[in-house]
């Protein structure tokens, strides 16, 4: 008889590691109930194009990382990857528009074709809050500052370290996207196969790849720091102060841009050296399209 195994990049939670996965969810559940963060939850299913349209085409969990597939009546579905995309689905059909802002705090299981490895599950699961509605910079920091806490209540705030960049408006973005598509095109025969893809599709990715050669060569590139608008700076400079006043340590990362299409200004990641390659434990940031 063959034995059962669970699928691949799955795992079964067993008393003991569903404890501490239980004590992980209800940790940041009460930290996130002390910001005004009100729990809900979304299908783990959704239409394709609510992950695809704002996710971005070109983004690695679109392309390489999505569970795709066709229900009996033709619908095109998709395992949930994240779950930003749902909850503002989940705004909109539900006529909440109006009702801005909301504070929601979530927690269950993504889905992503991974490649396995260590600490990469392609059934996951993963905690998150949503702050719907306000252009304020404070807001960026107040979640930053909500994350913080979690972590401190779990008692390893102390191992992590909050990476900080600004990617700035659209107007920054497109001014510094110009400037680095024109610097990597100088170096395009010396890129990895995966960068010379993005540099069509999604060149600013390339900032955040692993391969040594492109790390060399993005040593060299232009800083999106030196393209952000009077309006982008002021947005982060706020952002930073209050962090600051809230006693919260972080380390600007120029090269730190996040895997999704979506983000704009704040993006941030804690970050330690205790779980070896994988090291990003929480991260997020400011998303207006």
């Amino acid at each position: 008889m063959s034995r059962l195994q669970p699928a691949r990049g799955t795992t079964d939670l067993l008393p003991e590691a569903m404890a501490a996965h239980r004590r992980v969810m209800d940790t940041a559940r009460d930290v996130a109930a002390a910001y005004g963060f009100n729990e809900m939850a979304t299908p783990i299913f959704e239409f394709s194009e609510v992950f695809s349209r704002p996710l971005g085409d070109s983004s690695d969990v679109v392309t390489k990382e999505t569970y795709n597939f066709t229900d009996r009546g033709g619908e095109n579905l998709t395992l949930r990857p994240e779950n930003t995309a749902a909850v503002v689905r989940a705004m909109i059909s539900n006529g909440l528009t109006q009702s801005l802002p909301l504070k929601y705090f979530y927690a269950g299981p993504m889905f992503r074709y991974e490649r396995p490895q260590k600490g990469r599950m392609r059934q996951f699961h993963q905690i998150g809050i949503e702050y719907l509605g306000p252009v304020e910079p404070l807001a960026d920091a107040e979640i930053i500052a909500c994350g913080s806490r979690v972590l401190d209540a779990l008692g390893v705030g102390d191992k992590c370290v909050l990476h900080l960049n600004s990617l700035g408006d659209t107007e920054s973005r497109t001014a510094y996207r110009g400037a680095l598509v024109a610097f990597l095109q100088k170096h395009e025969a010396d890129l990895s196969e995966d960068s010379k893809a993005r540099l069509v599709t999604n060149p600013l990715r390339i900032l955040d790849s692993k391969d040594k050669t492109d790390r060399d060569i993005i040593a060299d590139a232009p800083r999106l720091q030196d393209h952000l608008n009077d309006l982008s700076k002021a947005h982060f400079e706020t952002v930073t102060k209050a962090l600051d006043a809230a006693r919260i340590a972080w380390d600007f990362d120029p090269l730190l841009v996040r895997g999704l299409d979506y983000y704009c200004h704040s993006a941030f990641e804690f970050i330690t050296d205790s779980l070896g390659a994988q090291g990003t434990v929480l991260g997020g940031g400011r998303y207006d399209g």
